[in-house]
């Protein structure tokens, strides 16, 4: 992965527990991609997110499911 933002330190650990085969970083966090049982990987998320006490949220729209996507964002 290449880009130009500096990565909050709680999104790198959700990163490193969650490993996602295909994520896009975005100003307030990153975008997760084809995720193909969407409710287990966003149940997964969450989970990560409490077991790590991580300030993040999760963002899914229905307009996300389409290309198995849901948003983790800094709080």
């Amino acid at each position: 992965m290449s880009e130009n933002h500096k990565i909050d330190l709680d999104l790198q650990k959700f990163i490193k527990a969650y490993e996602p085969n295909k994520y896009k970083v975005l100003k307030s966090g990153i975008e997760v991609r084809g995720i193909t049982d969407i409710h287990r990987g966003l149940a997964f998320a969450k989970e990560v997110i409490s077991r790590l006490k991580l300030k993040l949220s999760i963002n899914h729209t229905a307009e996300m499911t389409v290309y198995g996507g849901f948003e983790v964002l800094v709080n």
